[in-house]
């Protein structure tokens, strides 16, 4: 059974020049204006922490937040390791209060990459002890959903205490999605009732087919998930439609998709990761190519992920083929826009 597309989304990295940081992020902010005016679902922000890309996922939502008025937000995802589980329940609240609802936070456990190097700014003395572990995690939710923060509630002085988070988010703590890439993960989220978000990126277990080991994911967490056949599950893969580029921009489209397309079917690293291969061409193509593989027809959500080296014209391209084209050839319908 395919199931009818019924929430279409994009995933952006938002690059930016060290030297010009304001840019990329009012890009990013604009990329998301037009994906609502094109009648996007959904628009989702990577984490990046010491790079040229969004460190502060969070603080940018809150920013899109005020520009846009129907669109969800979401982070796809953000790293607990680099987080105290308090205080991102507070910003995550903060910005939910403010965008009437809209977040959508997916998250990811384990410890920072580049620990060694990280830690003496971030854990400088604790980072043996720290537990980054789904426990972290867990205890977010709790947070959002209204738990005791503090035993303590009451004023001191002329200060008004609240045992909780505040502001609190009514609802938010059921709209947290986990980042899965192995078996182990999966099942746990699953069990634990968050949703799904399943990338580019899988681990191998059985073979070397990116295609077989994602609709075993997907297959495993509605087999282990108490909403079965309901659960929510997002598929991100890397989707370039060329059917309004320019023949320059098909060219380098091509191009960084056959820079890429050697680590396909190759497991990568001591985790044996899966990549994707990236689907350029017409949305006609790329329909096909998704309706004929194993995991799509298992969703009815996908983010799609825009390539992080793009420029914004070519997102501005990208985004109307996907939702002028390409996403009503699957099914989908543009959200009432007016």
């Amino acid at each position: 059974m395919t199931r009818r597309l019924r929430s279409l989304g994009f995933l952006t990295i938002g690059l930016f020049d060290r030297d010009d940081p304001r840019a990329g992020h009012e890009t990013t902010l604009s990329i998301i204006e037009r994906g609502e005016r094109l009648g996007f679902d959904s628009a989702w922000l990577r984490d990046r922490h010491l790079q040229y890309g969004i460190s502060s996922p969070v603080a940018v939502l809150a920013a899109a937040s005020q520009r846009t008025s129907r669109i969800r937000l979401g982070t796809a995802v953000i790293p607990l390791g680099w987080e105290n589980p308090l205080r991102l329940a507070e910003d995550l609240a903060t910005v939910d209060v403010l965008s009437g609802g809209r977040l959508e936070p997916g998250l990811s456990v384990g410890p920072p990459r580049r620990l060694d190097d990280v830690a003496p700014a971030l854990y400088p003395d604790t980072a043996d002890r720290e537990d980054f572990g789904y426990e972290r995690l867990s205890r977010l939710r709790r947070f959002l959903a209204g738990e005791p923060a503090s035993p303590f509630a009451g004023t001191e002085g002329i200060e008004e205490y609240s045992e909780r988070v505040e502001p609190h988010a009514a609802g938010l703590a059921d709209r947290l999605w986990y980042g899965a890439g192995s078996p182990a993960s999966t099942t746990w989220a699953a069990e634990n009732g968050f949703h799904l978000l399943t990338s580019s990126v899988i681990r191998s277990t059985t073979s070397t087919d990116f295609d077989v080991e994602q609709h075993a994911q997907i297959r495993l967490y509605r087999d282990t998930h108490p909403d079965g056949e309901n659960a929510r599950v997002s598929q991100g893969l890397v989707v370039i439609p060329t059917d309004s580029a320019t023949p320059e921009q098909r060219r380098r489209y091509e191009a960084y998709a056959e820079s890429r397309r050697g680590r396909v079917g190759i497991p990568q690293g001591p985790q044996k990761m899966l990549f994707a291969e990236d689907l350029v061409g017409t949305s006609e193509q790329i329909a096909e190519r998704l309706l004929s593989s194993r995991a799509y027809p298992e969703v009815d959500e996908v983010a799609f992920a825009l390539p992080f080296s793009f420029a914004a014209d070519d997102y501005a391209q990208i985004l109307d083929d996907i939702a002028g084209r390409l996403g009503p050839l699957l099914g989908w319908a543009p959200a009432d826009v007016t």
